[in-house]
């Protein structure tokens, strides 16, 4: 007798289509979506936030900031290792994530108690740059560390619609709240989504057992530390072919990302800090309501397809191309056409692609190499593509379309290492594998 109610089985057919999701998978995959949509919701409701900070600075002065980022967030990466070391897993990701809600009251309070903000509004420039990486790092390592390889294979991309979910419902309060509460008062809000998470990761630890019965994928006994050598991440990272790979593959995007970003923050230094709040929040709603709908029906069977290499190299061939144009006519519509090309084709398909690339390495790896590359990497490249520009435009005197060469030249060399992780990738899983695994999405 088949016990499911009408609205469960249409439901599940939806998300069959969505995703190839099976029964014993949807309320882990469900409850996963919503968890990074409240993260990704209360990131977008500070992004804009941030960003309006930014054009009140010189380009020397952000390139600063984002050199303070880098080495604050090789500090972060070092105690975090040091806490996987010490603190019992089950413990590990909420004690995270209430730490960064207390954070964002403490801002709301120091703004108000404050006469000088200046250096608290650096401060919180800092820090939620710290935020929007460490966050969804963590997320995802708990996903991988949730999930089998082949259950990440047909759901990851899905899940990640969750990020876009949350990337439409962040900047659209921020949009809406900012002129009538200010933007300090988003500070609570977006404390309090990062807080409604808690219930949640532990929620999903016990979905991990009794729907996916999935002990195996980590160790059996999951309420033990991680255990080993705190910096070990880096001694991974570093001896590894393959998450060196990975960590070039990050560095290509962070310049495409530096040089598109200090364009538009320069475009924008016209405007008050309200109103460029409401900008920033609207082209982010414009970013990933694209980004939604190709994560949701497009992602998964792209890769599944034609293969990881294929998908990891799909963005930086665009964007190579949209260099090119820019080239050609170096106007600021083409800026903000490259700026939400890059950013949704990173969420929807190259970030789903990357994540799936760390399902190849072990558990210790995945903990401690993940976040050398997802932050300290990340925000190195932050760091030297910021200087670089700097040096390009104010140094050289380069102009918009010379610059734009220079990017064209970046995204090819993105693309061939994309097509070199997806064929390490591949590598690393036998053509042996079971049919719904890894191994048919390098087919």
């Amino acid at each position: 007798m088949n016990n499911r109610s009408p609205s469960a089985s249409w439901l599940q057919r939806l998300l069959a289509r969505a995703c190839e999701i099976h029964p014993e998978e949807t309320r882990t995959t469900l409850v996963s979506f919503l968890l990074v949509f409240l993260l990704m919701g209360s990131y977008y409701i500070l992004r804009p936030v941030r960003d309006a900070l930014a054009s009140n600075w010189s380009d020397a002065e952000v390139s600063w900031l984002w050199t303070i980022t880098f080495f604050i967030s090789a500090i972060a990466v070092s105690l975090y290792g040091g806490a996987i070391s010490r603190i019992r897993f089950q413990r590990l990701v909420p004690s995270v994530y209430g730490l960064f809600a207390v954070s964002f009251i403490l801002f709301y309070l120091g703004e108000h108690s404050v006469t000088d903000t200046t250096l608290l509004d650096k401060a919180f420039y800092l820090w939620v740059s710290l935020f929007s990486l460490f966050h969804i790092s963590v997320f995802w390592s708990f996903m991988a560390d949730t999930f089998s390889k082949a259950q990440a294979t047909r759901l990851f991309a899905f899940i990640g619609a969750g990020a876009s979910a949350g990337g439409i419902v962040g900047p659209a309060t921020a949009s809406l709240l900012v002129g009538d509460l200010g933007t300090d008062a988003l500070l609570l809000i977006a404390s309090a989504m990062v807080a409604l998470t808690l219930p949640l990761v532990q929620w999903i630890q016990r979905l991990k057992v009794s729907d996916l019965h999935n002990q195996g994928v980590a160790i059996e006994k999951s309420n033990l530390a991680i255990g080993g050598n705190p910096m070990a991440g880096f001694a991974e990272f570093a001896k590894s072919r393959y998450l060196l790979g990975i960590g070039l593959f990050l560095f290509l995007y962070t310049a495409i990302s530096a040089f598109v970003y200090f364009e538009l923050k320069n475009l924008l230094d016209i405007y008050d800090e309200e109103t460029r709040t409401q900008i920033w929040a609207n082209m982010d709603l414009a970013v990933n309501s694209l980004t939604i709908l190709v994560a949701l029906f497009a992602t998964g069977r792209i890769a599944k397809r034609f293969g990881i290499s294929f998908t990891l190299a799909s963005v930086p061939v665009l964007i190579g191309a949209g260099m090119l144009i820019l080239a050609a006519a170096p106007l600021v519509g083409v800026v903000v056409a490259v700026q939400v090309i890059r950013r949704a084709g990173n969420y929807a398909v190259s970030r789903p692609a990357r994540e799936m690339l760390f399902t190849a390495v072990d558990r210790e790896t995945r903990f401690k190499a993940k976040p050398v590359i997802d932050i300290v990497i990340y925000r190195g490249g932050d760091m030297l593509s910021a200087w670089a520009f700097t040096a390009l435009t104010q140094g050289l005197g380069l102009g918009l379309a010379a610059v734009a060469l220079v990017g064209a030249l970046v995204a090819a060399l993105w693309a061939i290492t994309g097509i070199y992780l997806g064929r390490q990738f591949k590598a690393m899983n036998p053509p042996d594998a079971p049919a719904e695994g890894v191994a048919q999405l390098n087919s």
